[in-house]
């Protein structure tokens, strides 16, 4: 039974994704808008209000983190659950910090995510289990973020590239979507090989896979 009184976003880069969740949570809630980029998510958002944002993590241009910080600058009471298949420790302190209600893994059920989204819009914080633990230490004082000495090398540029080179995605292809030219993403992809001592792009997908960062 669709409750309509609470309007849903959705923002997630990839397309079958989102049509499935979109497909799973529309007869209960009003989905008035979704986006697949960090552009269109802020417009769309600030166009829609809506109750409850449910957010990709990791997209180009600065992620689900660059939409939270836009978007609060005109709207600091939006709502976001973050929704990823991260469940690395830096990742979850640096969306909460930034002012998500919640964050939870793409393994959740559609049942528990339905669960979720009702939650954060009445005021709750949720989190997937292993995930509450992070952030209590963080606000505890007792977790630096981010915590991966190896990732810590890598700039929030050098981090996007690497995701996309992960991803399978060409230098062309990565050069398109972050709006740079393929030799510069050609220069990223050297200096993340050499600062995590990696050979190959294979190499480097599997130190992505290894900790869930694509």
């Amino acid at each position: 039974m669709k409750n309509a009184t609470i309007s849903v976003f959705l923002v997630d880069d990839h397309q079958f994704f989102l049509s499935g969740v979109r497909s799973e949570l529309g007869d209960q809630f009003a989905i008035v808008g979704e986006a697949g980029d960090v552009g269109g998510a802020v417009k769309g958002i600030l166009e829609k209000e809506p109750d409850v944002i449910l957010l990709d993590v990791h997209m180009p241009a600065g992620g689900g983190l660059a939409v939270i910080e836009q978007v609060r600058k005109s709207n600091p009471d939006a709502c976001f659950l973050a929704l990823s298949v991260s469940d690395a420790a830096e990742d979850v302190i640096a969306i909460i910090r930034a002012g998500a209600r919640g964050y939870v893994t793409k393994t959740i059920s559609p049942s528990e995510l339905a669960s979720a989204v009702r939650r954060v819009h009445g005021g709750d914080a949720v989190f997937s289990p292993r995930l509450a633990g992070f952030v209590l230490d963080a606000f505890a004082g007792s977790v630096q973020a981010p915590i991966d000495p190896e990732l810590d090398q890598l700039t929030q540029r050098e981090r996007e590239v690497m995701r996309y080179i992960a991803r399978g995605y060409s230098y062309k292809e990565v050069a398109r979507e972050l709006h740079i030219s393929t030799k510069t993403v050609e220069s990223h992809v050297s200096a993340v090989l050499r600062k995590l001592q990696l050979s190959s792009r294979h190499e480097l997908t599997r130190w992505a896979t290894d900790r869930r960062l694509v």
